[in-house]
């Protein structure tokens, strides 16, 4: 696998390491034939971003961790609402195009395609089983897998991811499971699974087996509980007969009994009906009677009402001429009071029109008033007034005065000024401002003149206005004293006026006295008493009440008479029948029935029980067949278990998985060696071991990688090295590794790739590491190998250098011309 080309838009890294959306990277013209291609620029300028993504995996593998094989989402590390990579690449002779479009806008999406070159045009990838690349993610992995492996493969041996973990961190399943990918061990580790899974099914299906033994078990168990419960069923069978017999000789008996007494209940029928007869006769003559006094009755109520109703008459009529009379007496009352207060009225009357007019005489008297306060308010205001615009004038007429006395001062300079007469007068600015004033002069003197004037007119416009005012001086006292006046004449009009308006009442009371004096000796002397007719209502209706009452004595004494007599001939008759004794003995057959019918039921379950009990054995035995066949087949299915599962441990990691890296364990030691031999000297040689030693010194299967120390003679633990020691160590067997994986797999990458994997070394070490890679590319037959490193030195010592610097604020490419 080599890449071509390489075209980023909308990476996170590309956009915040060199200010841009979009990269293009043409490796061809970039690396040219140089083998060891560095990738440099400053911390953040996307260098791992762009070595994640020359890969046709759809990860990148330092995002993702876990060695590049952890979960990962390029929605995390694209920025743009459609971003894309584009990468060319070539393999095993075939250049491949891979496009990935994520789409943010809206829903996430991600569309991968795999293209492959035909001539002059791309073609969608297709698989031998006729899978096509068809933008989905899982056609474009497996597309991707089918030409160059599995990730965990590629990234382990071809790609070293930054901080990837090293191979001795490495578990035994992980380790064994590396390298037989490595091994070609795949056929033997399907067959193992394929054991694996037969085995499963076999106990999938003992399980099932032994299910149905213990649901016969638990069956055999049931059958047994239910024979318990039978008994013994021919004891049963005897006693229910026994039973049968004595309870059908009960009935008998029961059934002669009630004969007996059915015989005496048909004597008594005649005596019953005579009985009831009589008892009819009986309850007629009483509801006859009940008839007649609840007529009586009826009638004695309806006396009573009538009663009730006159006594209520009288009393309503009393009630209203207590009433009518209490009324007259208190229109009499208030009348003659009304005729005891006519002097006041008459004298009120006479006061009334005197009173109005005084109150018209002096309302009117204050409104002149009220006028002549009006007009010295006036006055007062204009006074105001004259006095500020006197004042208003002696101001200006001050600032006039002034205005004159400068001008004649600078007039007066004209005779002072040195100049004057001379050829510099024309040009002198004092002296022209004094000749200036001079023409000044006589407006200022016209307008102190004018000033004068007004002021004398507002002097005596001020003393006309004083005089006014002098007149109206009193008038403010005289409008209190008229106003107060006013209010004593109204007070005095509004006490006499309700007085007079009642002189009409005086002729109306004269004449309603006279009449309610008519009216009260027209009333009865006596309140309550009855008329003539009301005493001749109540002497009927209390006759009528008693003869009701001599009719009820003598209703009652018939009935009495009647009742008598049927009684008598009622105790004649002979006792009636006792009906209880019919039930108690229907009673006594209907339980002696039930008790048959029970013996019988009895009987019955005993014989049923006895069938059961036979059917139960039969099926006893049937099922203890069953569960003999059961064990036979568990048994044989338990020894199929155990041979698949064998034969699935010999097929996995720890058999012949384990027995071939075994074998390719000094091959890779080899390769190892070979490298650290020609680019670090003879000091370090490796050894492989699958097998590692307990706590208790036994055996197990295991990984570990023990370095041979020539200049301290030890041999350790790769894990008990420097930190250092470990890169460069570490660095060596994964390389071997990729060398196997061409040697010995048929697959074989042109490319290999590395970020930052010498951070941890000296400045001596960093230029061996960069020997090995040499070495690497030479025995591996490796065309470039692309590696990221802050180190210059190293950059310095790589046949091209991609600086990403010169990537930084170029003008972006046009989107719009991408595929």
């Amino acid at each position: 696998m080599r890449p071509i080309s390489l075209t980023l838009k909308g990476f996170r890294g590309i956009r915040d390491g060199l200010g841009r959306d979009v990269i293009e990277l043409d490796f061809e013209r970039l690396a040219g034939d140089a083998q060891l291609i560095a990738i440099v620029g400053k911390n953040g300028r996307g260098k791992t971003t762009v070595m994640d993504n020359m890969t046709p995996f759809p990860t990148m593998p330092s995002r993702a961790g876990a060695d590049g094989l952890g979960g990962f989402s390029y929605y995390d590390q694209v920025c743009l609402p459609e971003s894309i990579k584009d990468l060319v690449w070539e393999h095993g002779g075939e250049r491949y195009r891979s496009q990935m479009v994520f789409r943010l806008n809206g829903k996430k999406k991600t569309e991968a395609f795999l293209h492959i070159r035909r001539g002059d045009s791309w073609q969608p990838m297709r698989l031998g089983d006729g899978t096509v690349s068809d933008g989905k993610v899982d056609t474009y992995v497996q597309c991707v897998e089918q030409i160059l492996g599995s990730p965990e493969t590629f990234f382990t041996s071809v790609f070293a991811v930054q901080g990837r973990r090293q191979l001795s961190a490495y578990k035994n399943a992980e380790i064994k499971t590396l390298l037989a990918d490595l091994l070609g061990l795949d056929e033997i580790r399907a067959l193992g699974a394929k054991a694996l899974e037969t085995a499963k099914l076999l106990k999938a299906g003992l399980a099932a087996v032994r299910q149905e033994r213990a649901g016969l078990k638990a069956e055999v168990e049931q059958v047994v509980r239910e024979l318990a419960q039978l008994g013994n069923t021919g004891g049963r069978i005897a006693a229910a007969e026994n039973a049968k017999a004595a309870g059908q000789a009960a009935l008998d008996r029961a059934k002669e009994e009630l004969a007996r007494h059915a015989a005496k209940r048909d004597v008594a029928v005649q005596t019953e009906a005579r009985r009831t007869q009589v008892s009819e006769e009986r309850r007629s003559v009483i509801e006859a009677a009940k008839g007649a006094l609840h007529a009586l009755d009826a009638q004695d109520r309806r006396e009573g009402e009538r009663l009730e109703q006159l006594t209520r008459r009288i009393s309503q009529r009393a009630e209203d001429e207590r009433k009518r009379r209490k009324g007259l007496d208190e229109q009499r009352a208030r009348w003659e009071a009304t005729l005891k207060i006519g002097d006041a009225i008459q004298w009120a009357s006479r006061r009334v029109g005197r009173a109005q007019s005084v109150v018209t005489k002096r309302e009117e008297r204050v409104v002149g008033l009220r006028r002549g306060a009006e007009r010295l308010e006036k006055l007062r205001a204009d006074s105001k007034l004259a006095r500020e615009r006197i004042a208003a004038i002696e101001r200006e007429a001050g600032q006039a005065s002034l205005r004159a006395q400068e001008l004649t001062r600078r007039f007066g300079l004209t005779v002072e000024v040195p100049c004057a007469g001379t050829d510099l007068q024309g040009h002198c600015k004092l002296l022209s401002d004094a000749r200036a004033a001079q023409s000044l002069k006589p407006s200022a003197d016209a307008q102190i003149a004018r000033l004068q004037e007004a002021q004398a007119n507002a002097a005596h416009e001020l003393r006309d206005i004083e005089a006014q005012g002098r007149d109206l001086t009193a008038v403010p006292a005289k409008l209190n004293e008229a106003e107060a006046s006013l209010k004593r004449s109204r007070e005095r009009l509004a006490r006499v006026s309700p007085w007079a308006a009642r002189q009409g009442e005086l002729a109306q009371a004269r004449e309603m006295l006279a009449e309610i004096v008519r009216q009260i000796e027209s009333l009865p002397p006596h309140e309550g008493e009855e008329n003539a007719d009301e005493r001749a209502e109540r002497g009927a209706i209390v006759a009528t009440r008693h003869a009701i009452a001599a009719q009820r004595e003598g209703e009652a004494k018939r009935q009495r008479d009647s009742l008598q007599h049927l009684d008598a001939a009622i105790a004649a008759l002979p006792p009636p029948f006792d009906v209880s004794q019919i039930e108690r003995a229907q009673r006594g057959v209907e339980q002696a029935q039930r008790a048959l019918v029970a013996t019988e039921a009895a009987y019955v379950k005993a014989l049923r029980d006895q069938q059961a009990g036979e059917e139960l054995q039969r099926r006893k035995a049937t099922i203890g067949e069953r569960l003999a066949a059961l064990d036979t087949r568990t048994r044989r299915i338990e020894d199929q278990v155990s041979v698949w599962l064998l034969f699935a441990k010999c097929m996995s990691n720890d058999g012949l998985i384990a027995l071939s890296i075994d074998d390719s364990g000094p091959t890779l030691s080899r390769l190892a060696n070979d490298l650290l031999l020609a680019c670090y000297g003879p000091r370090f040689t490796v050894s492989l071991k699958t097998l590692v030693e307990t706590a208790k010194g036994e055996a197990r299967e295991g990984f570990d990688i023990v370095v041979h120390d020539a200049e301290s003679g030890e041999a350790k633990s790769v894990t008990q090295t420097s930190a250092g020691e470990r890169v460069w160590i570490n660095e060596a067997l994964t390389r071997a590794i990729a060398l196997y994986l061409t040697q010995n797999s048929g697959r074989h990458y042109e490319t290999l790739f590395s970020d930052e994997a010498d951070g941890p070394l000296d400045p001596e070490r960093k230029r061996m590491f960069m020997a090995m890679k040499r070495e690497v590319l030479r025995i591996g037959d490796y065309a470039q190998e692309f590696f990221v490193s802050q180190t210059p030195e190293l950059a310095a010592m790589a046949d091209a250098v991609i600086d990403l610097e010169a990537f930084r604020n170029e003008p972006q490419a046009d989107s719009s011309k991408l595929p």
